[in-house]
Order: C-alpha cells, then sequence, then structure tokens
C-alpha cells in the first residue's frame, strides 16, 4: 500500500496511533491489495469538518451464482484503528442503494463488527470479511432502470429492488415505515403489539437488550413468528427506523433514588448513541423510567436535536383527560395534562374545538373547577404496561403518517412559558414525521406555575447528581 505522498502522509502524521494505524493498514493491503488509500475531507452530522484518510475499492461478493464488484469507503478516524471506520457505499450513476438492515438511505453501512469494534480484536480485515458475508445475503445495490430494452440480469436486479405488500409494489429506495423497540419485559411487548394493530407499520425490530432488567419476551415472538416482526439482540438491526421506541430499565439495589436512576443512565449510555448513528433521521420515542429524566438524558448522549428526542411523558393521561371531558363533563375541548410525569402535573385547555386545538388557553378560574373534577376522575386508572403501550403506539402512528395531531410529550423545556433552566417536561407539541414542534407558552394559574417550578427544580437538582 502507497503511504509516500505528501498528502497522505501530512494527515497520517495527524493520527494519534501513527504506527498502529500504518501497520493495520499494511494488513489490510496484504489482505485486499485493491483498497486503495486516498485524502479527503469527512462533514460531520454537526457540519463540523476534518481532513482523513479513507480507503476506496471494491468487494467483490457472490450473488445466486454471479459475482459482483461492490463499490465502497472507509472513512479511517483519526483515532483509528481504535475507533471503527465509518463505512459507505459509493453507488455508481447506474446504481440503486437498497435500504436494508445492514444499510441506510445514505448509503452507510451498519454492521455487528462496527457496533462491537474493538482493537486489536478487530480489524479492517475482519470488517471486510463480515461485509462481504452479509452484502451476500441482502446485496445493497441494484441496476437502475434506464429503458425497454434490458439486459435480463438488469430486469432480475431491478426485480429484487422491488417489494409487494397490500398496497402493491414499492420500490426499496423509498422509505419504509420501520419502528424499532429497544427493551423487553411487558411494556416492550405492549408497545409491539400496539403497534403492530394500529396498522402503518412495514417492518418491526423487537431488540431485546441482555443488560435491561426488563428483558424478556423475545422468544415467544420467535416462536409465534408474527407477521413484520424482526426479533434480535444486536442494536445494528435498528438501522433505518423512522422511529425508535426505547422501553429498557436497568433497576439496580442501590439506596438512593439517584444511584438507582444511574443505572439507567449507564445502560442508556451503551445503547443510545449508537442507536442514533444507525438511525440519524428518526424520531427516538423514550418511555423508560423516570422518563423526563431519561429523555433528557438520550438527548444528551443521543446528539440528536432536542425535536428528534421525546418521551411519552403525559400523553396517555392527556388522552384519558380528554376523553372524560368529552363523554363525563360534555365539554368539547382539547385538554392536556402537562409538567412532569409526577404529583406536580397540572392541566391545561385549548382555546379552541377538538378539531382546530392549536393555543393553549391562559389558565383562568372558569376552566380550574372543570379540569380539576376530570383530574380527581381519572384519579383510579393507572399507568399499566398495556395502556402505556397504546399511547406510544399512537404517537408512534401520528409520527409515520404525519397526521401532526398535538400530544403532550416530554420535550426540552427551556424557553417555554419562562422556564430558564435545562429541562425535559410534557408540554403539548405538534408531532409529525420530524419530530415535535411546541405550542406557544402560556400564562398558568399561580397553582399550576407553583408546581411547574417546583419539577424544574427537583429535575435539575437529579440531572446535577448524574453521570450521563
Amino acid at each position: 500500500m502507497d503511504l509516500t505522498s505528501e498528502k497522505i502522509q501530512r494527515i497520517l502524521s495527524k493520527y494519534k496511533f501513527h504506527d498502529v494505524a500504518v501497520g493495520e493498514l499494511e494488513k489490510v493491503h496484504h489482505l485486499h491489495p485493491g483498497m486503495k488509500p486516498v485524502t479527503g475531507t469527512y462533514t460531520f452530522s454537526d457540519n463540523t469538518q476534518k481532513d482523513l484518510l479513507k480507503l476506496i475499492g471494491n468487494i467483490p461478493i457472490k450473488y445466486e451464482g454471479r459475482s459482483y464488484n461492490l463499490p465502497v469507503q472507509l472513512w479511517l478516524m483519526d483515532s483509528f484503528p481504535f475507533t471503527p471506520p465509518i463505512c459507505l457505499l459509493r453507488p455508481t450513476p447506474n446504481m440503486v442503494i437498497r435500504v436494508g438492515r445492514h444499510v441506510d438511505a445514505g448509503g452507510r453501512i451498519y454492521l455487528p463488527a462496527l457496533h462491537n469494534w474493538d482493537h486489536p480484536k478487530s480489524s479492517v480485515g475482519g470488517l471486510l470479511a463480515e461485509m462481504i458475508s452479509k452484502f451476500e445475503e441482502e446485496p445493497p445495490l441494484s441496476s437502475k432502470s434506464t429503458g425497454d430494452n434490458k439486459d435480463p440480469h438488469e430486469l432480475l436486479a431491478l426485480v429484487s429492488n422491488l417489494q409487494i405488500n397490500q398496497g402493491g409494489v414499492r420500490h426499496h429506495d423509498q422509505p419504509i415505515n420501520k419502528v424499532s423497540v429497544v427493551g423487553g419485559g411487558d411494556l416492550g411487548m405492549a408497545s409491539v403489539m400496539s403497534i403492530l394493530a394500529k396498522g402503518k407499520v412495514d417492518q418491526l425490530v423487537f431488540i431485546d437488550v441482555a443488560e435491561s432488567s426488563t428483558r424478556g419476551g423475545s422468544v415467544d415472538l420467535e416462536i409465534f413468528n408474527l407477521p413484520k416482526v424482526e426479533v434480535s439482540k444486536d442494536l445494528s438491526a435498528s438501522a433505518g427506523s423512522r422511529v425508535v421506541v426505547v422501553t429498557a430499565n436497568a433497576w439496580s439495589n442501590e439506596q438512593s433514588y439517584a444511584s438507582v436512576v444511574q443505572t439507567n443512565v449507564d445502560l442508556y449510555r451503551g445503547i443510545i448513541p449508537g442507536l442514533a448513528r444507525l438511525s440519524p433521521n428518526a424520531v427516538m420515542l423514550i418511555a423508560s423510567q423516570p422518563v423526563d429524566i431519561m429523555t433528557h438524558v438520550a438527548w444528551r448522549q443521543s446528539g440528536l436535536p432536542p425535536t428528534q428526542v421525546i418521551g411519552a411523558g403525559c400523553n396517555l393521561d392527556s388522552e384519558r383527560l380528554c376523553r372524560i371531558l368529552d363523554i363525563n363533563l360534555n365539554t368539547h375541548k382539547q385538554a392536556w395534562v402537562i409538567g412532569e410525569l409526577s404529583d406536580n402535573k397540572v392541566a391545561v385547555m385549548s382555546n379552541t374545538g377538538l378539531s382546530t386545538s392549536t393555543e393553549i388557553a391562559p389558565g383562568s378560574s372558569s376552566t380550574k373547577p372543570l379540569l380539576d373534577r376530570g383530574f380527581e376522575m381519572m384519579k383510579s386508572r393507572g399507568q399499566r404496561s398495556w395502556s402505556v403501550g397504546l399511547s406510544i403506539a399512537d404517537i408512534t402512528y401520528t409520527i409515520l403518517t404525519d397526521k401532526k395531531k398535538i400530544h403532550s410529550v416530554s420535550t426540552l423545556a427551556q424557553g417555554w412559558g419562562g422556564i430558564g433552566a435545562e429541562v425535559f417536561l410534557s408540554l403539548p407539541c405538534i408531532l409529525g414525521t420530524n419530530g415535535s414542534m411546541r405550542l406557544a407558552g402560556v400564562s398558568l394559574g399561580q397553582e399550576e406555575d407553583t408546581k411547574l417550578r417546583d419539577s424544574v427544580t427537583s429535575l435539575s437538582n437529579l440531572m446535577a447528581q448524574l453521570r450521563i
């Protein structure tokens, strides 16, 4: 492998583990002499850029008795080989990316070898071997349609790029409604079944996290083999999801509440960054407890915009309150439960009817008795797993269908109603494909405002004690 050019030497000199990186590149050349090093500027998701080395070349695969060369590029971070490469397909103009378990619509490659990278056990040679193996099972590229007179193998490639579903035929390069539920147990299972029942999902991946205290249920799903459901223990199976639901919890026997919550934070540290990398355009929906804290933690760890990280929060209570007001109390206005999912949560009402509710009404003496009565009627209803699962399915449905429905979900509350602290609380948000958008803040009654401020203080204090 020729590493003698001035450009390559200049970039390589900035690598933190220069000698180890050079040794690894020599091993790659021995196994795959067609992979060539070049320099380039990589743009990260936050729009920062860095001059790096990358390996470009073709990997050989065999599919249905024929041989193909798949063009790939591997960006080597400046901490290579102790951090994994960023791997991408390099489709030619006559090729189409086939979105699947290991490739997203942008051509980024996700494999167990990347997720579990641990040098020196992990190497580029081993990574390319796994890439070849996985792509022989599920080719990530196929030929574009260019005209009426096509080679039979191009026609076969085009046919392999189509999916049959209830609505007819669809190309793989069109986004599919893929949802991943991460975390087993009763809530994970309830979420899976509710999302399936709600419809609009093309593929549902259920990932049972081994470290979670709520694991379980995956074996039963494998036994009964539900349509559209894939069961996995590998986070890479979630790649390309439009919604990622996290229900995992890892409760410990620690004495203090902060220590108990810290075990969940530690669990999240091992899964959230990976989930965000695998599905950078997904909306992440958090249902782990305490939901406001864990949604805040997920946002911090994921690096995603706050509009893409929400918690199930007070959505269930809000839907119940609306039902009570509409059916039992004959009040046909939208209402939401907002604040912390605790005894400090409060209720607000819209300015308009159920079908056009886009504004929150300021707190008033006329609406408070009605909302208090509705709250009182809700007290006997608990937060059972199946109830929360139905709520999660409703939020997921709104996102997948870009319904623009208003849900009370846990979101970054900073700046809303004069809140200056960085905390997550349930607030009415318009949800759609691109995530959440808060409704404008309003002045609340004195009692409601005091409860919200108390929650801001207690949540801020708890966050300060956690190692994110």
